[in-house]
C-alpha cells in the first residue's frame, strides 16, 4: 500500500500548529479535502481528529474512511479507532484502498516516518514564521539524514507552495 504523508509547514520548517488564533490556510485546506477524496481516506490522530470535528456533522468527509490512532479512545462514532501506524494500514488494506492518507498531527507523522512506513510526503509551506513549533522527524533520539526525490512543487495560492517528495523504504 502506498502511503502518503500530508502536512503544511511553515516558511522557517516548523510542523504549522492551527488553531483559532492561526487557522490553516483556505488553499491548504482545499488540497487537503482533494487529497482525501483521491483517496478515499485519511489517518489521524485522536486529538487533530477532535480539532478537525469542530461543529460536527460529516460535512465533506461524510463517504470517507476516517481511521483515527488512539492509545486511550476506543469508540468514537463514524470513525474506525486503531492503536498503531500498522493496524492503520491494515484495516485500510482489507477495506480495499490502494493509497493511504497520514493527515496528522506531529506525532502521528514522525510514527510513520520513524518506523520508515511512509512513501511520498506533501508539504504545503505556509507565507508564515513561527517562533516555536514542532518539528517533523524520523528519528526522535538520533541524529540521521534520509534524502528524498523531489516529485513535484507547485504554488497552490494565496503564498502556499506545495512540495511533493518521494521517500524510499527500506527493504
Amino acid at each position: 500500500m502506498k502511503t502518503i504523508l500530508w502536512a503544511t509547514l511553515t516558511a522557517n520548517g516548523n510542523y504549522a500548529q492551527s488553531g483559532p488564533e492561526n487557522p490553516p490556510t483556505k488553499e491548504a485546506l482545499d488540497d487537503f479535502f482533494t487529497q482525501v477524496k483521491d483517496t478515499g481516506n485519511f489517518i489521524v490522530g485522536r486529538r487533530t481528529f477532535e480539532g478537525m470535528r469542530g461543529n460536527g456533522g460529516p460535512g465533506p468527509l461524510a463517504d470517507i474512511d476516517i481511521v483515527v490512532i488512539s492509545k486511550n479512545a476506543t469508540n468514537i462514532p463514524g470513525v474506525t479507532v486503531v492503536r498503531s501506524p500498522e493496524e492503520a494500514l491494515d484495516y485500510l488494506k482489507e477495506k480495499g484502498h490502494q493509497t493511504a492518507l497520514i493527515s496528522g498531527g506531529a506525532d502521528i507523522h514522525n510514527s510513520f516516518l520513524g518506523q520508515g512506513l511512509v512513501d511520498e510526503v506533501i508539504f504545503n509551506v505556509a507565507p508564515v514564521l513561527e517562533g516555536r513549533g514542532l518539528n517533523l522527524l524520523i528519528d526522535k533520539e538520533n541524529y540521521c539524514s534520509k534524502p528524498v526525490q523531489l516529485l513535484d512543487f507547485k504554488a497552490l495560492g494565496g503564498g502556499v507552495v506545495q512540495l511533493r517528495y518521494g521517500i524510499e523504504r527500506a527493504v
